[in-house]
């Protein structure tokens, strides 16, 4: 994580998405899951504190970006004059009133949440994927030939002594015929836990395109 002091009431954080997932947390958990959102904000702060003595206090004026290679925060500690909290926020010329009982986990969280929802609007409709783990290569084997594979993109992957398939649906298949085609999947193996990102940072590709497609062909039923 890189910590840097703009001026004395302002300090700015650069934390990529492997360091949050280093640290513990998982990249998609810290935008829904308030309390890890939060875990994560104080443990940087604490950090900050350590390292620049930038202590948690009084109002604060909190800005989260979401980048492509992680988040990037600025923090500005505000000055309460006549009821209001006035910023001096180095990105604008302009100051910025907030009341005082501006709760900083209520901050946290409506940054959080709009960038996030910003984030989303800015792509492409998302679609319904999922992560299944399989305890041996013959469960994943038969399962090319069990089910009939349509609709949906597959890869492959190895990690920690586990095989795990990641299962992307297109948007021609309605919901129940999904649920139907993940049910007889999951049959085969179970749902994990882990995220698509860890997978793919520390695990090992085996099939990176249409995996069942290509394990039915080289393997005989």
């Amino acid at each position: 994580m890189e910590i840097e002091r703009l001026n004395e009431s302002t300090i700015k954080f650069f934390i990529t998405y492997k360091d949050i997932e280093n640290r513990g947390f998982d990249r998609e958990e810290i935008w829904y899951n308030r309390e890890r959102g939060e875990e994560l904000f104080f443990e940087m702060i604490n950090e900050a504190n350590d390292i620049e003595n930038f202590e948690l206090e009084g109002p604060l004026w909190i800005q989260v970006q979401a980048l492509d290679k992680g988040l990037e925060i600025i923090v500005t500690r505000g000055q309460i004059t006549d009821g209001n909290v006035k910023l001096e926020i180095p990105v604008s010329n302009e100051q910025v009133n907030l009341p005082v009982d501006e709760n900083i986990v209520d901050i946290l969280d409506d940054n959080f949440v709009k960038n996030k929802k910003k984030e989303n609007e800015d792509e492409e409709p998302e679609l319904l994927d999922l992560v299944i783990g399989f305890n041996d290569f013959e469960d994943v084997i038969a399962l090319s030939h069990g089910i009939e594979i349509r609709g949906f993109q597959n890869a492959l992957y190895h990690f920690e002594g586990y095989y795990y398939l990641f299962v992307m649906f297109t948007d021609e298949f309605p919901e129940d015929e999904q649920d139907d085609i993940l049910s007889q999947i999951l049959e085969f193996g179970f749902e994990s836990e882990i995220s698509i990102h860890r997978i793919q940072e520390y695990g090992k590709e085996i099939i990176i395109d249409e995996a069942l497609q290509n394990l039915k062909t080289m393997f005989e039923k």
